[in-house]
C-alpha cells in the first residue's frame, strides 16, 4: 500500500482507505458561505471605491457661489456682477447661474410654493455654479472670494467636496469595515480547514501509521490531504461565488432603481469582476497551503 490509496480508488481501481470528497461532507458548504460573504464584502468595499472616486472626481473642482442678500434687486445685481467677474478669471474653465426655474422645482416640495410665486419673494440665494480648471483647494477658494468681494460683497464661496466631507469618511469607514471582514472570512476559512485535516488525521491514525511502515513520507501523506482540501475547496468555492454573484446583481439592481449618481458611480468595472473571480482561487490556495502545513505538524508531533 502506498500513500496514493489513501485517497479515492488506487491505480488498481480498489477503494482508497479516505472516502473521494463529497458536497455531503460539511467542508465544502462551510467554504461556500465564507466565500460568498467574501464575494459581497470585497464587491461592497470596491464598489464603495468607485462611488467616492467618481463623486470626488465631480466635485474635484466645482465650486458653489452664493449669493445672500434679502433685497431681490441687489441679489440679482450681484449675482450678475459677479458672473462677469468669474467667467474673466484664468482658472474658471465654466460659470453658469442656476437658473430660477430650477431653483423653484428643488424648493418646491418643502416650501409649497404655488404657481404664480416667484423665488424672489423669499430670501434665498443665488447660486452660481463654477468649475475651477485645478482642483478647489483652500487658497484658490480663498482667492475666489477676494475677486468677489469688490462687486459682490453678499457672495460666499464654497468647494463642492467639502459639503460632501461627511459622505466621503462615512465611504472611507464602510472600505475599512468590508476590509475587516474579510480577514475575518480569511481567518474562518483557516479554522475550518486546520479542524477538518485534524479530524481527518485522528480517524486515519491507525493507516498513516501503516503507511510509514511502508516506507511513505510525511510529505506524501501530506500531498493527499492537500488533494482533499483542494477539491472541497474548489466545490465550495464555485457554490460560493454563484450565490456571491447572484446576490451582487440583486442589489445592484435594487441600487441602480433609486436613480443617485452617486449609486450609479458605484458599478463595478471588469477589473473589479476579476479580482472577485479570483476570490475562489484564493480560497483554494489557502486551504491547500493551510492543510499542508496542518498536516505536517501534526505528523511531526504524532511520530
Amino acid at each position: 500500500m502506498n500513500a496514493a490509496a489513501l485517497f479515492g480508488r488506487s491505480r488498481e481501481g480498489e477503494p482508497g482507505l479516505l472516502p473521494d470528497p463529497r458536497l455531503g461532507s460539511p467542508m465544502p458548504w462551510v467554504i461556500a458561505i465564507v466565500i460568498a460573504l467574501t464575494v459581497i464584502a470585497a464587491a461592497s468595499g470596491l464598489g464603495l471605491r468607485n462611488a467616492g472616486a467618481h463623486a470626488s472626481a465631480d466635485l474635484n473642482g466645482g465650486i458653489t457661489v452664493q449669493i445672500v442678500s434679502a433685497a431681490p434687486a441687489a441679489r440679482n445685481r450681484q449675482a450678475d456682477a459677479a458672473l462677469a467677474v468669474l467667467r474673466r478669471l484664468p482658472d474658471v474653465a465654466d460659470a453658469q447661474r442656476v437658473d430660477q426655474s430650477q431653483l423653484e422645482s428643488l424648493l418646491e416640495p418643502w416650501l409649497g410654493t404655488r404657481p404664480g410665486d416667484t423665488i424672489d419673494d423669499l430670501p434665498i440665494p443665488a447660486l452660481i455654479d463654477v468649475r475651477l480648471r485645478a482642483p478647489a483647494t483652500p487658497d484658490r477658494v480663498s482667492a475666489l472670494q477676494t475677486a468677489l468681494a469688490g462687486v459682490a460683497p453678499a457672495a460666499r464661496v464654497d468647494a463642492q467636496a467639502a459639503w460632501l466631507t461627511p459622505v466621503f469618511r462615512a465611504i472611507a469607514t464602510l472600505q475599512w469595515l468590508a476590509g475587516g471582514l474579510i480577514a475575518l472570512l480569511t481567518v474562518a476559512t483557516i479554522a475550518a480547514v486546520v479542524l477538518a485535516a485534524r479530524a481527518a488525521l485522528v480517524n486515519q491514525r491507525e493507516t498513516i501509521e501503516i503507511v510509514h511502515m511502508l516506507g511513505g513520507t510525511d510529505a506524501q501523506i501530506a500531498r493527499v490531504f492537500q488533494r482533499t482540501a483542494a477539491m472541497e475547496a474548489a466545490a465550495g468555492g464555485t457554490i460560493g461565488l454563484i450565490a456571491g454573484v447572484v446576490a451582487i446583481v440583486v442589489l445592484s439592481a435594487q441600487f441602480s432603481a433609486l436613480g443617485s449618481g452617486m449609486a450609479s458611480g458605484a458599478a463595478l468595472g471588469w477589473l473589479d469582476w476579476v479580482v472577485i473571480a479570483a476570490i475562489p482561487l484564493c480560497g483554494v490556495a489557502l486551504a491547500v497551503l493551510t492543510a499542508r502545513l496542518t498536516v505536517l505538524s501534526a505528523l511531526r508531533r504524532m511520530l
